[in-house]
């Protein structure tokens, strides 16, 4: 479904990806992990048209997107989960999943808009319970449901996740990744993600890459990164393993 090959990118003189090639089949969960400054956001980013990309391609179903704005590509199917979930916080929980919908209502209306509402209310109830509440006074894990809910109000088909566990409580991060894991199964996304708790990303993905310095330095499927020795040490912390033992 997305192949990206040879893509280079830039931060002003800093050259950030370099000749990153890695691909996802539908219906996959891959997990990028990588160090902090790795590239990892910056991958995404390019693939949702956030960021100039400076040599190479981008693929989404065979058709070239490199260099497409982030709203054709919202059209076609990529949607992205930022960084710090980025919610309107002076907005309600339901006025932030109109805007989230916005290509919904352009093409069908305000009555499928609110049809596409009500499903994510039966998804994640909780929201529904604070659809008059204002987005930054919820908690982190109801921020974090209302950040892919927004995500899922533009019908995906290829989600891209960065660090959904930032910030949350052990157990609130088990009950986003078994909703991540649910919500691949049930509507068949693709899902391209990046998580610090690597091995919370691995125990959902199917494969993984491992990006250091910009540059991919390995690919295996999951389970054989988990049993990697230097992906162990590398990224596989003892605090982590404790959260799913």
């Amino acid at each position: 479904m997305l192949r990206l090959v040879n893509v280079n990118s830039y931060f002003g003189l800093v050259h950030v990806l370099k000749n990153i090639s890695m691909h996802i089949n539908e219906g996959e969960i891959v997990t990028l992990l990588g160090a902090n400054g790795a590239g990892k956001t910056t991958t995404l980013r390019a693939v949702s048209g956030l960021q100039p990309v400076r040599g190479g391609k981008i693929f989404y179903q065979g058709k070239e997107i490199t260099g497409a704005f982030p709203e054709k590509l919202v059209e076609l199917g990529i949607a992205l989960v930022p960084e710090g979930r980025q919610l309107f916080r002076p907005m309600s929980v339901y006025e932030n999943l109109e805007l989230g919908g916005h290509i919904i209502y352009k093409l069908y209306g305000k009555k499928q808009l609110k049809a596409d509402i009500d499903g994510m209310f039966l998804l994640f109830p909780i929201l529904k319970e604070r659809k008059g509440q204002f987005a930054g006074t919820l908690s982190g894990g109801e921020q974090q449901m209302l950040a892919i809910a927004m995500a899922l109000m533009a019908r995906p088909r290829l989600l891209l996740l960065d660090e959904p566990s930032m910030g949350l409580a052990p157990l609130i991060i088990k009950d986003i990744f078994k909703m991540i894991a649910q919500l691949q199964e049930e509507r068949k996304l693709t899902v391209l993600l990046i998580e610090q708790n690597a091995n919370a990303a691995l125990k959902i993905a199917d494969r993984g890459y491992v990006i250091e310095t910009g540059r991919i330095v390995l690919e295996e499927k999951a389970k054989a990164l988990m049993a990697n020795q230097e992906v162990k040490r590398a990224y596989l912390g003892k605090d982590q393993k404790e959260i799913w033992e």
